[in-house]
Order: C-alpha cells, then structure tokens, then sequence
C-alpha cells in the first residue's frame, strides 16, 4: 500500500481507509518508509507499532456522575461535569475529554447559539479587597417552578475569588444585611463594593446614605457606583456562570428549595475558588489571591470585635413611645422596659 501510494495510486485518505487507521498515523508511516526507500532498505522495512490506546478506563462512580449531570434537562455544561468529577470524586478531567466522552455515549449538547461579544473589559485592580463586585440576579434557579430568585454575588476584582454567593426569596435590604457582614466575618472589610444605583445603595440626596450606605460608612467602607450596566463586566458574566451551572444541578439533585440550596452553592463556590484556572488570570482565584498577599498586596481590613455589630447591620424602624412608657405591637399596647428617665 505504501509503495501504491508512493505512486500515486492512492490518496492518503483512501490509503488510510484501506488499512483502517487514521490520516495522521498513515503520514507517520509513509514517512518512515520513505527513509528507507532512500537507504534501499525498502525490501526489509517493517512498520513499527502506534503505541495503541494506553489510557485506563475511567471509574464507574465518575461516568454515572457524568451520566447524570449530562441527562438532565437543562444539562450541565462540560466544564461543570469536568469539576463535579474532580470535587466529588477526586478525579481529573479536562472539558474536551468529558465532551468527546459525551458524543461517543450519545449525551452530547445541542450546538448553542452564538452570544454576542462582551464588551470592552476594563483593568482590574491591583490589591485584594480594593474593589469588591456586588451584584443581584434574578433567574429561573429551579427549573420545574417558575418562579425567578435572586441570587447575591460579589466578587474580588483582583483575585476573582467569589467571597459570596447566595440565593434569597426576594432582593431587600434585609438579604444585604444578612448577606454583607457573613463576607466579612470570612474575609474581611474591602475598601469599596461595586454596585449600580438600586435603591438600596443610591439616594437622590447625594449627601445623604441610605440604611446600607450607613451600616457599611460606619465600618469604614462606601460605594463606587457603575456609570452603565457594562462596566460591571466581571459580575454579569459570573452570573452566566452560575445560570449556566445551577440550573442543571438542582435538577440533576431534585433541590427544588432555596434553604437546601444555598449550601451545594457554598460548596460550588468554594470549589470554583480553589480548582478551577481562571481563563484571564491563567491561575485559580484563591492562587491569585495567595499570591497578592505573600506580595504585600492586600487592603483588607478584620472585623472588628465591635458590641454594635448586630445592631449595625439589623433592619430598624421607628417606634414611639408613648407617656405611660407603652410601645404599640399591633392593636394594643405593651409595657416597655426603657426607665422614664430615658424615655
């Protein structure tokens, strides 16, 4: 066949198929006889052996869990089984290898439409806990209701380390209050958060803070405010992150509850944090974030042991109490405990 092909009598795909191998195998060996020929050696040349396919089979626990993340509807996306393979069962897998994985078993994805380019992304910052990214996403989490929730994300611009991620029923000031000082107490206080001009950070007083604005004023954080949607590039492909990822999840594990949910979320968000190489940075979030802080790069301040905490960041109204040093609670009125000297 060789020496056909040497004569043009074959192409190299016709020479391919005939021997049942692949295009590049059959250059490989072609080019090998060719020396030969050129030594006169052609007579006693013996093709040597491809090697063959070396790879061990992939433990039954990780193809059920690939089976499983990939049935469901909506599915997952291969870079998400790749790290559910990893997180769960310890085992290794690029997004190319569970894809080819996923066309040989029939558990391939539809071609998705393209999305439109991203825009321009603007320079990150240099220190961690400089600018942190907030942001609020309401999404169909639960596929089977359909009912959209927001889920809470905020990010650092440095390291991309997700110091937060959660799901609540509504977005209210309460979910930030909540939301907020759980991030802190792990990480740390940043100098700035990111945000739009909801009206849970932004008043039309410039002067004046609303309740969030004051908690965060009086441990010595504030507000940037982004000029357009787009300048908050980071967190709004984060959420195509989580829609993408969560989604399937929920279905694949039948969690159809936000109070169920949130801690696979934590779970997912630690992982990502640690595991997964981040496309610009070329390292994993929580590398990048080690690394700012063994270079001296690094703005975050503790939380401080203050008595005000809990005060600071619970939701307060206005109460009147009356001469006889009742409060009103609904219809009547109940004896309160402040003295009159206070009052």
């Amino acid at each position: 066949m060789l020496a056909s092909f040497r004569q043009h009598s074959f192409t190299a795909a016709e020479a391919a198929e005939q021997l049942g191998m692949s295009s590049s195998r059959f250059y490989a060996l072609s080019t090998d006889y060719l020396r030969a020929c050129a030594r006169k050696k052609e007579n006693v040349w013996i093709p040597g052996l491809s090697g063959g396919d070396h790879t061990t089979a992939w433990p039954e626990p990780v193809t059920e869990l690939l089976k499983k993340r990939l049935a469901c509807s909506p599915p997952c996306p291969y870079s998400f089984a790749a790290s559910e393979a990893l997180r769960l069962h310890s085992f290794k897998l690029d997004r190319a290898q569970v894809r080819r994985w996923a066309i040989q078993n029939g558990y391939a994805h539809p071609t998705p439409p393209k999305r439109p380019h991203a825009p321009v992304r603007r320079w990150q910052r240099s220190q961690i806990g400089e600018l942190w990214q907030l942001d609020a996403s309401p999404h169909r989490w639960f596929p089977p209701s359909m009912l959209d929730f927001p889920m809470l994300n905020m990010l650092d611009d440095c390291s991309r380390v997700f110091v937060g991620s959660k799901l609540y029923g509504r977005e209210l000031l309460l979910s930030y209050l909540d939301f907020l000082p759980a991030a802190f107490l792990h990480y740390g206080r940043p100098l700035q958060i990111y945000v739009d001009y909801h009206a849970i950070f932004f008043t039309q007083n410039p002067d004046a803070l609303t309740q969030l604005g004051w908690a965060l004023k009086f441990y010595d954080i504030s507000f940037l405010y982004a000029p357009t949607p787009q300048a908050k590039g980071k967190i709004e492909r984060e959420h195509q992150f989580w829609q993408g990822r969560l989604p399937p999840y929920f279905t694949s594990e039948q969690i159809t509850e936000i109070e169920t949910a949130n801690p696979h979320i934590d779970a997912l968000r630690l992982h990502r944090n640690a595991n997964e190489t981040h496309r610009e940075l070329r390292m994993t979030p929580q590398q990048a974030w080690e690394r700012a802080e063994k270079e001296k790069r690094s703005v975050l301040r503790p939380a401080p042991r203050c008595p005000w905490w809990p005060y600071v960041w619970s939701l307060r109204t206005a109460l009147k109490v009356g001469s006889d040093g009742r409060v009103p609670v609904g219809p009547s009125a109940c004896a309160s405990n402040i003295p009159r000297a206070q009052k």
